[in-house]
């Protein structure tokens, strides 16, 4: 056990922030962490670190921070329609899909690219055109940091939302997450009908859709849309989509005809987030180091050298002119450390 200090997290975090970890632990064995986690000489406070792709840092971490690069993907079971797999918290999301692919299991290929870790995609409870990852996960371990033992919470207990879960509420910086278990499946059902994953197929020739065809499409969408985060620091959509009453949407209607929606139940719709920044103007706005992405109004950006308080308070401005115009309050998609 390894324990570094005064550590700069900017290799940790895809936005790229220099801050510093007080302490800093890299584990990539499950095995040891009861003893790490329970030893009384170590900082009572332990932040849990992934992919970085969902943190913005706007301050010194203080305590222990704990890097989870853990690799593992294990078969527990099968039956005629489903496969089982044990995934480890600490493997890259994309590289889990990739592998559903090429061993044909279906059921998370419209999440290929999003960034981060396994670990994440039950905490966020991630989704992509038309697919949450909850549609695909059997149950969820971790070690719980107050009560000193391992948990396995099934998919109904982790009480799943959009872009929500137990993990944000009264587990919120309790648990590491060691491993999550998802149920993939043999025949696949495809969902080419959100966003333009259908044009998208046409525009590749592809006649014949597969797991692989709809990845690929998928891939090619969010490479024209989103910012590499190793060129441009950032962590993807920095707001949730918000749900408003049918009520609010006529009425926002009447003055603002093209606003768009998608509904989520007989009484509410969701609308586009990245929409109403837009609207907004503040599509491909500038200042200084950090600004909002050109292509895409829901990213907010580090062009380099930029800090986490300017993207916070940058990011207040935008929930406020939202707030002011439409009378929706956004909220933040990425956790703020």
């Amino acid at each position: 056990m390894r324990i570094q200090q005064n550590i700069s997290l900017k290799p940790y975090n895809t936005f790229g922030i220099d801050l510093p970890a007080e302490s800093f632990l890299e584990i990539d064995d499950h095995g040891t962490l009861a003893d790490i986690l329970t030893d009384k000489a170590l900082p009572a406070k332990k932040n849990i670190l992934g992919g970085g792709s969902n943190v913005l840092l706007t301050q010194p971490v203080a305590g222990l921070t704990i890097l989870n690069s853990s690799k593992g993907i294990t078969k527990v079971k099968e039956d005629d329609n489903h496969v089982w797999l044990d995934v480890s918290s600490g493997e890259v999301w994309h590289d889990f899909v990739l592998y559903a692919i090429a061993n044909d299991l279906a059921g998370v290929e419209n999440l290929s690219l999003i960034p981060g870790t396994v670990g994440a995609s039950p905490m966020q409870n991630i989704g992509a055109y038309g697919v949450e990852a909850k549609e695909t996960i059997d149950s969820v371990t971790f070690w719980h940091l107050e009560d000193k033992g391992y948990l396995t919470l099934n998919n109904n207990e982790c009480r799943f939302g959009y872009r929500d879960s137990i993990f944000k509420h009264e587990l919120k910086n309790k648990v590491f997450i060691t491993s999550v278990r998802y149920r993939l499946n043999k025949k696949p059902d495809f969902n080419v009908s959100y966003g333009a994953i259908e044009q998208e197929l046409q525009k590749m020739n592809i006649s014949e859709v597969s797991i692989k065809a709809i990845s690929d499409a998928v891939i090619a969408i969010r490479t024209s849309k989103l910012p590499d985060p190793k060129k441009i620091g950032n962590a993807g959509s920095f707001f949730k989509n918000p749900t408003i009453s049918i009520k609010q949407y006529d009425q926002l209607k009447t003055q603002y005809p093209d606003i768009p929606s998608y509904p989520v139940s007989e009484t509410s719709v969701k609308v586009p987030a990245g929409w109403l920044i837009e609207q907004c103007g503040w599509k491909g706005f500038k200042d200084g180091n950090i600004g909002v992405h050109q292509k895409q109004a829901l990213v907010l950006v580090n062009y380099g050298g930029g800090n986490g308080a300017d993207i916070w308070a940058l990011s207040e401005k935008v929930l406020k002119s939202v707030q002011d115009k439409y009378g929706i309050e956004l909220e933040r998609e990425v956790q703020v450390w």
